[in-house]
């Protein structure tokens, strides 16, 4: 079974992103076509490219380097949960991206996008060309949270049925890319 790795782009407290996360989570457990796991980038706090080597040398002195570059080594798909900070990309997240680089390539990405304003759409304009940078196959349909629409007066997450399904929809294309691209991984007979 490919492995999905949901990445979330948020670490601060109080963030939606840890409800988002959840949401899709359930939602991957229940398409039941990913063995899932979630990176939470507040629990794993990586600090801002801390290491001597370029990444594309792959030589990685800090163990918690060398742990998140097994993590994204490990999956076969990525799905990340987008928020929009500023009309951009969170920093945590582009730190994330930009701290490994062989570990990404051959692998189809998702997105997951949220924030007021738009939904998180900008941000996702901003990781994709990072994405195709780092070899990544990024799908071309988004699900999209506005947050004023998706968020109860409790500032309780309530995506409802229709973007639920748009998430079972987006999960099954990435299982499709994942058996792909994990063809194109495999070293070529001599």
């Amino acid at each position: 079974m490919p492995r999905l790795l949901i990445i979330t782009s948020t670490t601060r407290p109080g963030r939606i992103g840890t409800a988002v996360a959840e949401w899709v989570l359930t939602l991957a457990r229940e398409h039941g076509g990913f063995d899932v796991e979630v990176a939470d980038l507040a629990e794993i706090a990586l600090p801002f490219l801390d290491e001597p080597d370029h990444p594309s040398e792959g030589t990685y002195i800090h163990d918690h380097t060398r742990q998140w570059s097994a993590m994204v080594d490990a999956a076969d798909a990525f799905l990340i949960l987008a928020a929009e900070y500023n009309r951009g990309i969170t920093a945590p997240l582009k730190n994330a991206l930009d701290a490994l680089y062989a570990e990404w390539a051959g692998k189809p990405v998702g997105y997951v996008s949220y924030g007021m304003s738009s939904a998180g759409l900008r941000a996702v304009e901003m990781i994709t060309p990072v994405a195709v940078a780092l070899g990544m196959t990024p799908l071309p349909d988004i699900v999209t949270l506005p947050l004023r629409e998706v968020l109860d007066p409790d500032g309780r997450l309530i995506p409802g049925e229709r973007r639920a399904h748009g998430v079972h929809q987006l999960l099954e294309e990435l299982r499709r890319y994942a058996e792909a691209l994990c063809q194109l991984r495999k070293p070529a007979a001599a």
